[in-house]
């Protein structure tokens, strides 16, 4: 409804911009509808229309303490606003502001109170005069509640309108109005009114532009039109609400105490969806974890709750079904969204038992000692052993009236990192040992001019052996040459770095790998083979164009690679790292679980139509604004800076890149992907064959099959046939050998039945065996239970100076009160092992080949103690 009618008043209507702020370091999650037009309120960038209105999806953590404990504290909600860009101001403001309340919604007009900055008489006429609001009606409150401004910049006065909820949410003490902190005034919206400059300093000036920054909180306004208690039995919250008191078995508003953990779980479980929906992932700092924190809140509030198990994954598929018209993304993402919470929930549920357990000790000592306060070094363990984030340990213990010094935990986390600092200074740049390489003047630089040539001449600055720099390199020596320009790539963003030679008519060095070095010099290391170079000499640089090649087939592939797997697995597919040489490729990227061979075929199928669809590579160097306006996607983990290279392959892909590529995909060749695994929580790998990599493989595929179709006596054709005949033979080989154990080990015992023993009327048959496996034990103590009738078998056998123990006991001797695993376990001790099992059954290893007559003896002890008890 709003904005259609916002429309109608020639606004332009504009999507949800993501939650992740866009070139905006001041936020780490979009907490506002104007926070992600800001660029267009500072002049900055041009609007696409000077009227914009949109439905914003915001979050605000700030007081996060009071969620759940409040009916009307929320971190998510959906911000309806109307912006004017130098176009309209107060007057239109206002106006469409009553108009849509009360024409299109359909508010009672009298019901409605506007409020106004205290010295804005401008605004106070527009509500008297323009809108015909009697004056009493029309309230002015101070900077606090109606002056909008942050720091320095833009800011205004503001005009809210309250909505009169009725005494049944009022407080019901005399006087009570519109400015009271009873629940009966709420405010329904907020217009901005930026006109004014402040210079940091309390110093006001007018702005030029004059924008109109609307706020409205659409949970609100509902709360309003549905005449209910809170936002959260707003129809859409209520459902998920609802859905937590069934998984919870519990109902809404019976119990305030489980009301507080339902309102909780209901409010974060929105936040948490929405986040993973924009590609934030749950981390140790900046706003994943802000996800983490809120995740792990629910979580824990569900076994408050008494909830059972994974949940949370179930109540997103609530919010999902609940939000998906107005954000698609969150249907189209909706796998993904449930496998993150699934995982996060699942490796939280595995710490927080014993996290729980260490803070009950915790809370136990503070007791005994008569503290009230945890120790910050305590709080900081917590966290970084048990993934207790500080707010939930705070929370824990304020139920319990303790609370955390936070200063403790504050410098806790920072020796821990200053530690790792410190860990990582005791090595260079390079991750290695100081070299050679720290000795170079670091005014010498290196220039890379490869991208178009690779051959050059240049000057030799700097000649270094693996332990010093030198004068001159001679054959059969080691080392690197620094050149002024170089058409050698050095390894950089995964690409290897190139190698060939660099020569004189005198000499030649052999360049076995290309590095960058401290600085920006480039490195060529490599060996001497003919004759002598010495520096200051030019030289000639001839990179190896094969290997150039190949390298840059298998890093073309990769960026092909990453958008197929975008497109098959989701947005939420971002580069984790990468590897490519001439032979292959390896792709790292995030995803939470295990491909499926559809989706591998897929992506395969998408990869090798992209180049057999001949797109044209194109590389375009620009500045970094201009290239994300493009749409560059930025790869994972590299730094740019103002200059960047962007590279384009058709309209399929367009990624920032330094490395080497095919002018055109159809050079790829072909593409085969090889294996894909999981290398951490949340990080899969793919590795990759192209062109000449995947012929070799091939081949030697061809050749395995052929050499073992020569040894299976068959051709390649009919190997699988072959295989399959074999193994029903073996099964049957082995059947027959089981069978042959059998009865040797049967054999081998002789006529044992004159050893059986008589206790309390219940026999014992406790005999030894040589060579003999558990599994021939088990079979001969079932035989011999069989001609026992009523009794327990006994059977020890040493087998490559080890022990095989095993008691079985019939239904008869059970009842009398024998019971074969704790027989076991009283015996198995003098073999030097340990075992034990079910009162009809048990097995036991040891390493005392010499206690088995001890052992055997003692287990008619035990068994006379079993039965007289």
């Amino acid at each position: 409804m709003f904005l259609d009618f916002m429309e109608s008043k020639g606004h332009l209507k504009m999507k949800s911009f993501s939650l992740v702020p866009h070139n905006d370091n001041s936020l780490l999650i979009i907490n506002s509808g104007m926070a992600p037009l800001k660029p267009y309120f500072t002049g900055q960038e041009i609007p696409p229309r000077r009227r914009v209105t949109t439905c914003q999806k915001c979050i605000r953590t700030g007081d996060i303490e009071n969620i759940g404990k409040t009916a009307r504290h929320g971190t998510f909600f959906e911000m309806l606003g109307n912006f004017s860009f130098g176009d309209y101001f107060k007057k239109e403001a206002i106006a469409w502001s009553w108009e849509f309340l009360t024409q299109v919604v359909g508010l009672d007009p009298d019901r409605l109170y506007p409020s106004v900055y205290e010295d804005d008489d401008e605004a106070f006429e527009l509500w008297n005069k323009q809108q015909g609001i009697p004056a009493e009606r029309i309230f002015r409150f101070g900077k606090e509640d109606n002056f909008w401004e942050h720091g320095s910049g833009p800011c205004g006065p503001c005009s809210e309108i309250y909505y009169d909820r009725g005494e049944k949410y009022g407080c019901g003490k005399p006087g009570c109005t519109v400015g009271c902190d009873c629940d009966r005034y709420m405010e329904v919206w907020n217009n901005v009114f930026s006109q004014f400059n402040n210079d940091g300093h309390g110093h006001y000036t007018d702005l030029i532009q004059k924008n109109i920054d609307t706020g409205m909180g659409l949970e609100r306004l509902a709360v309003a039109v549905q005449d209910v208690d809170s936002i959260f039995d707003v129809d859409t919250l209520r459902a998920l609400t609802d859905h937590v008191g069934e998984v919870a078995h519990a109902v809404y508003h019976e119990d305030e105490k489980k009301d507080v953990s339902i309102r909780i779980i209901t409010d974060h479980i929105r936040s948490v969806t929405f986040m993973i929906s924009d590609g934030i992932m749950p981390s140790n700092e900046g706003r994943g974890y802000v996800l983490r924190r809120l995740l792990r809140r629910a979580a824990r509030h569900g076994r408050i709750l008494g909830i059972d198990g994974l949940f949370l994954s179930e109540l997103a598929k609530v919010v999902i079904a609940t939000s998906k018209d107005g954000y698609p993304e969150l249907e189209e993402k909706k796998e993904m969204i449930l496998k993150v919470i699934s995982e996060e929930e699942n490796k939280f549920n595995k710490t927080i038992d014993q996290g729980l357990t260490i803070l009950e000790d915790l809370e136990a000592a503070m007791k005994e000692e008569g503290k009230t306060t945890l120790d910050g070094a305590d709080a900081f363990k917590l966290y970084d052993t048990y993934g207790f984030p500080l707010d939930l340990t705070k929370e824990i213990l304020e139920e319990k009236g303790f609370d955390v010094d936070e200063e403790g935990f504050k410098e806790n986390m920072e020796a821990q990192r200053q530690a790792a600092r410190k860990a990582r200074k005791t090595t260079n740049y390079m991750g290695a040992d100081v070299t050679v390489y720290q000795s170079i003047d670091p005014s010498v630089t290196s220039k890379f001019i490869g991208y178009d040539k690779l051959v050059s001449d240049s000057k030799i600055l700097v000649l270094t052996t693996e332990d010093e720099i030198v004068e001159a390199l001679t054959d059969g020596q080691n080392g690197t040459i620094i050149t002024e320009e170089t058409p050698f790539y050095g390894t950089m963003g995964g690409q290897q770095g190139d190698i060939g030679v660099i020569e004189t008519e005198s000499g030649s060095f052999t360049v076995k790998d290309t590095i960058h070095l401290q600085g920006g010099k480039i490195g060529h290391v490599g060996t001497m083979t003919k004759g002598m170079l010495t520096q200051g000499e030019t030289v000639t640089l001839k990179v190896d164009e094969k290997n150039r090649q190949l390298t840059s087939k298998n890093h073309s592939a990769t960026h092909v690679l990453q958008k197929a797997l975008r497109m098959v697995l989701g947005s939420h597919v971002e580069q984790a790292g990468s590897y490519v040489s001439k032979d292959r490729l390896r792709f790292d990227f995030t995803h939470f679980q295990a491909m499926t061979k559809e989706e591998l075929a897929k992506v395969e199928e998408i990869v090798n139509d992209q180049i057999a669809a001949a797109l044209p590579v194109v590389t375009k160097e620009t500045t970094i604004d201009e290239a994300k306006k493009m749409g560059a996607m930025a790869l994972f983990g590299e730094k740019y800076g103002s200059t960047v290279r962007v590279v384009c392959m058709g309209d399929f892909s367009l990624e920032l890149c330094g490395g080497t590529h095919v002018s055109n995909t159809a050079a790829i060749n072909c593409f085969k992907i090889i294996s894909e695994s999981g290398i951490a929580a949340g990080v899969r790998r793919i590795e990759a064959l192209t062109s000449e990599g995947l012929i070799h493989y091939y081949e030697k595929l061809s050749a395995d099959l052929a050499e073992a179709s020569a040894a299976a006596k068959t051709t390649p054709d009919k190997l699988t046939e072959r295989i399959e005949t074999m193994q029903g033979e073996i099964k049957a080989l082995q059947s027959e050998n089981e069978k042959l154990k059998n009865q040797m080990a049967k054999d081998a015992v002789g006529n044992v039945m004159d050893q059986v023993v008589e206790i309390n009327g219940v026999k014992l048959l406790a005999v030894a065996l040589k060579d003999t496996g558990m599994n021939e034990l088990r079979n001969l103590g079932d035989q011999f239970k069989e001609k026992l009738g009523n009794g327990v078998v006994v059977i020890a056998s040493a087998a490559d100076g080890k022990v095989n123990l095993m008691a079985t006991a019939t239904d008869e001797a059970i009842k009398a009160g024998a019971h074969a695993g704790n027989l076991i376990k009283g015996i198995a001790a003098l073999v030097g092992g340990g075992g034990g099992g079910r009162p009809n059954m048990a097995q036991a290893g040891g390493k005392n080949p010499d206690g088995i007559q001890a052992a055997l003896k003692k287990a008619a002890e035990v068994l006379k103690d079993q039965l007289n008890k």
